[in-house]
């Protein structure tokens, strides 16, 4: 069997790559990672779903607005480790690890633990305040560094990593595996530790000239099950995690080894031009197709773009979404002089289009037709532009002042409707995409209304 040296030798002899080959062997590995890393955590995207965010832009199914934002913010954090790791002469420094966290977490958040009826703010960016733990496989409560601990032991990892990668006494396998527990061991930030740790394996790596490695979800029982049988032989005090040797932890090493052959047989097969398929891609690939044509089995597209399409469109999915901002709308109300809401609708058929503005003060008080009769032609609705408008802040008593209360886009196409959100010009957050058929979740209701209320109270800040 070819030894982790023996391979890595023939990977980098075969540098440097033709062009085609070595992006189809990053877009590979990007879409493996940012899933199976993702998923480990909870995320429920399924691989489709990913490679239609992440290559296609396009979102689908039932998974939360955040969570679509999480995993374009990991493959952000992808992104920014390959830039710092072809930089071999910048020291890796905790503010950078800092910062990978801030990416990948986006921003501050609130939290509820089971144990706790109380939900916690998630600062993004910060060592942790309050004592983080989890329950391992075994049942029991395991802790990691206190938050008084955690700077001293993160700066004394962060020594140690440029010391130890100067010396180049450990192999690149071996580095990268201890740093990773160690991390973990302190688990510095109150979120994202799992995912930073994944990251930081694969920035050592890309600084010694190796593909990056994953670690997948599908295996992730092994995965924890070789992390705790480590911490049996490490012990259970945080400072003995945050120092342990490689001695201790040769079974995470040999598991890392195993995934860096892994991935070194699959580069190396790329770099040759030939095939990296593996045995479940076409099943995912398959799976992909059938959700970007709509032929899911569950998801049948039974309706095309059409009057009646529209007009179930707007009962499922537009009416619902309209009806919540307006609950949540009616929190700020008392901060405002006066508020109005404005519907601006495009009618169209191949011939001709129409734009009509309605404006009142409340979008249940509003009709929306899915089409109308102009000029003796029926137009179907292609578009709806819903925003608010409020006016005059009380407590300065300045009724003059407008706010951009944010706008909700949906437009209508031949198998779907996507749903925009913006401030201004800016999108807040990625489109969702509903077939005709399908209705608006309440989650999905609840994160939009969430991202512009989040909107309209910055901007409200902004003048006090």
């Amino acid at each position: 069997m070819d030894t982790l040296q023996q391979l890595h030798k023939e990977w980098l002899s075969l540098h440097p790559l033709k062009q085609e080959y070595l992006s189809r062997l990053n877009r590979k590995f990007m879409l493996e990672f940012n899933y199976n890393s993702n998923h480990i955590e909870g995320n429920t995207l399924t691989y489709g779903q990913t490679k239609l965010l992440l290559i296609f832009g396009e979102t689908m199914g039932t998974a939360t607005l955040r969570e679509y934002e999480e995993m374009k913010a990991h493959n952000a954090g992808l992104e920014l480790i390959k830039i710092e790791a072809a930089d071999k002469e910048r020291p890796l420094t905790e503010n950078f690890i800092r910062e990978l966290n801030k990416i990948i977490l986006v921003e501050d958040y609130y939290k509820k633990n089971d144990s706790q009826s109380t939900p916690y703010i998630i600062h993004v960016g910060v060592y942790k305040t309050r004592p983080n733990s989890v329950v391992t496989i075994t049942g029991e409560s395991f802790e990691y560094a206190s938050p008084e601990e955690t700077p001293a032991l993160m700066s004394d990892l962060v020594r140690w990593y440029n010391d130890e990668e100067k010396q180049g006494v450990l192999n690149p396998i071996q580095i990268a595996a201890l740093f990773h527990y160690r991390y973990i061991r302190i688990h510095p930030f109150e979120d994202g530790n799992g995912r930073i740790a994944r990251l930081l394996v694969n920035y050592i790596l890309f600084r010694h000239n190796y593909p990056m490695v994953i670690v997948q979800s599908a295996d992730k029982e092994n995965y924890l099950r070789v992390l705790h049988q480590c911490d049996i032989t490490v012990g259970d005090n945080p400072f003995d995690g945050a120092t342990a040797t490689v001695e201790q932890i040769n079974p995470f090493i040999n598991y890392f080894e195993n995934l860096a052959k892994h991935s070194l047989r699959i580069a190396i097969k790329a770099a040759k031009g030939e095939s990296i398929e593996e045995p479940d891609d076409v099943d995912k690939n398959l799976s992909l197709l059938k959700q970007r044509i709509g032929q899911n089995r569950s998801e049948q597209v039974n309706l095309t773009y059409s009057e009646e399409a529209v007009e179930q469109a707007i009962k499922n999915v537009v009416e619902p979404l309209l009806r919540a901002w307006e609950v949540k709308l009616k929190n700020f109300d008392s901060l405002f002089y006066k508020r109005t809401v404005n519907l601006q609708i495009t009618y169209a058929n191949s011939n001709m289009g129409k734009t009509e503005n309605e404006t009142g003060k409340y979008f249940d008080k509003i009709e929306i037709l899915p089409a109308v009769v102009h000029s003796n032609n029926i137009l179907t609705i292609k578009q709806i532009i819903a925003s608010i408008h409020p006016q005059g802040l009380v407590a300065k008593v300045q009724p003059n002042i407008g706010f951009n209360g944010g706008q909700i886009m949906i437009q209508f196409f031949d198998n779907a409707c996507n749903i925009h959100i913006h401030g201004g010009t800016n999108p807040l957050t990625s489109s969702i995409s509903k077939l005709y058929h399908q209705n608006i979740s309440e989650k999905e209701t609840q994160d939009i209304v969430q991202v512009l209320a989040g909107f309209l109270f910055d901007n409200i800040n902004q003048h006090i």
